[in-house]
């Protein structure tokens, strides 16, 4: 790749609109060259000025990309992270089969995930907690922060968590990740409000994925994204779920047959933990739901 072309860091995406931030930290509106269009936040790139804004030439590889897929589209989150922060609340009720799919999709990435339980001085923490008992059990960190009711302890505890990290943000709306940013981002609205105007998309800013820095020296970054009501797995076969499921791993080595489905089949390691109580009804059921879902053909 040509040597005299710009470096920089994807900070945010609008449409076929890229935030380009460069190492001094200028904040440049670039385009990709041609029709396809395949860059996301966290991307390092190359790109040559043109005039005010920029065009981007070549995306570097990338250590990872986050992203779902359904039937009919693939949604990338953004690449090259350190960790993803999944936010739950004690309110609303969180889906669990939200949360487990936003796990396995980490895992398939090979992207470490924590868990972050929002809402903690709500009387309606204690039913939440035990619902993330298992998570807890099979190795999550799984965090708990009243990001409203007690502001300054949150920000301590999250700033360590968060410290030299390229961290994404993930959860259904209601959460509090809005509420995150601002604590820990005061200046978040600064970081976006110049290039939103220059693309007249502010109003759009919370449907598009958009990179914070946290610190003045620019190593701690926090890339929130938008709300999600659906998390497709389709980049995942059904026989890889044990595999991504960090109860199941274990037990699932211990079936009489290679090819087991974890359904029905006699000496099935799985179904054993389940019976033994070491895997919760639970995530049993997010297992039988989404082997149902990917082991079914592709409707085009």
């Amino acid at each position: 790749m040509s040597a005299e072309l710009d470096t920089g860091l994807v900070v945010a995406g609008y449409g076929r609109h890229y935030v380009v931030e460069t190492p001094d930290g200028q904040r440049v509106i670039c385009h990709p060259r041609g029709k396809k269009s395949d860059c996301v936040v966290g991307d390092r790139v190359r790109w040559q000025p043109t005039g005010d804004e920029g065009v981007i030439e070549h995306v570097e590889p990338r250590r990872n990309l986050l992203f779902r897929q359904d039937e009919w589209k693939t949604k990338s989150f953004a690449a090259n992270l350190d960790q993803i922060l999944v936010m739950v609340a004690a309110e609303p009720v969180f889906s669990e089969s939200q949360l487990a799919r936003a796990l396995m999709a980490a895992e398939s990435a090979g992207i470490a995930a924590r868990i972050l339980l929002n809402k903690a001085d709500l009387p309606q923490i204690a039913a939440a907690r035990g619902r993330l008992k298992p998570y807890s059990a099979m190795g999550y960190d799984v965090r708990e922060v009243a990001l409203k009711a007690r502001p300054d302890e949150s920000r301590t505890a999250l700033l360590s968590l968060l410290q030299g990290q390229a961290t994404l943000v993930l959860g259904p709306s209601g959460t509090g990740k809005s509420t995150l940013i601002n604590l820990l981002a005061p200046d978040a609205r600064a970081q976006v409000g110049e290039i939103s105007q220059a693309l007249n998309s502010g109003k759009h800013t919370t449907t598009s994925t958009q990179w914070y820095w946290l610190d003045e020296d620019r190593t701690t970054g926090l890339i929130d994204s938008p709300g999600f009501q659906e998390f497709g797995l389709r980049q995942i076969s059904a026989q890889d779920l044990p595999r991504l499921m960090p109860d199941l791993a274990g037990p699932s080595q211990q079936c009489k047959f290679y090819n087991c489905t974890h359904l029905h089949e006699p000496g099935c390691g799985v179904r054993a933990a389940l019976q033994a109580g070491e895997i919760s009804e639970s995530r049993y059921r997010i297992y039988s739901e989404l082997f149902a879902e990917l082991s079914a053909p592709t409707r085009y």
